[in-house]
């Protein structure tokens, strides 16, 4: 009977190749598979992009998984339950799965509900960390998340959060991600709990091409990947 093989949850990284960790290294090297999420057949993937550059993947199997990204809970919790199907189907032959994720997998990942539910199966799983982009965003820009005993929001302004509002009237350190398209919001939640603009940071797209580190400009064009980093009182 062919032993069952094992899932492993990897996060790679905000970008930079040079920045995946070593363990995450070896489960890529040793994987039979590596599996990505998408939001629609065909998408490219960043987190593929990034492990190219270190990993040999030539005599792997590369499997895309598709998480779309629509209102219907109905339609996500189907794409899961497809996605954990797939997996399960080469974890029965035997064949080790790494499932790749930007950042940390621990941080608005895919890839933590599908470990459950493959848990839940009986399979074995292992959760590999990657460096969360806020943290390398905070490293690039030379500012601190936390000093001393201060607190730290991390939220997501993704559907107009409210949880974003309640960060800037709670907590004097503040993470938006997914900030990309809502500049001119967070700018007024700031002002309003008493941030001023010098109180921010924006890092987008660390470790990429076009990465950018800056001040808050409402004005400009951020990629998807832009995160807003403030501290009430600057840093």
């Amino acid at each position: 009977m062919t032993a069952k093989g094992k899932l492993y949850g990897i996060g790679v990284g905000p970008g930079d190749p040079s920045l995946m960790t070593l363990r995450a290294f070896e489960a890529l090297q040793a994987a039979h598979t590596i599996a990505y999420p998408v939001k629609v057949r065909g998408e490219r993937s960043t987190a593929l992009d990034i492990i190219r550059r270190r990993v040999d993947v030539s005599g792997k199997d590369i499997l895309e998984l598709e998480f779309r990204m629509d209102p219907s809970d109905e339609v996500r919790q189907a794409c899961r339950r497809e996605a954990v199907a797939e997996l399960a189907e080469r974890l029965d032959r035997g064949e080790d799965i790494a499932m790749i994720t930007l950042g940390d997998v621990s941080v608005y990942s895919t890839y933590m509900r599908i470990d459950r539910m493959v848990r839940d199966l009986g399979y074995e799983t292992e959760v590999v960390p990657g460096i969360p982009s806020f943290c390398h965003g905070a490293a690039k820009a030379g500012v601190p998340l936390m000093i001393g005993e201060e607190g730290l929001a991390v939220v997501s302004y993704a559907k107009d959060n409210p949880d974003v509002a309640n960060a800037f009237e709670g907590f004097d350190n503040v993470v938006v991600m997914k900030a990309f398209n809502s500049m001119g919001e967070i700018a007024s939640l700031m002002e309003r709990n008493g941030f001023s603009a010098d109180d921010a940071v924006v890092v987008s797209n660390v470790g990429m091409e076009d990465e950018y580190i800056g001040p808050m400009d409402p004005k400009r064009r951020y990629g998807y990947f832009t995160t807003v980093i403030a501290k009430k009182g600057g840093f």
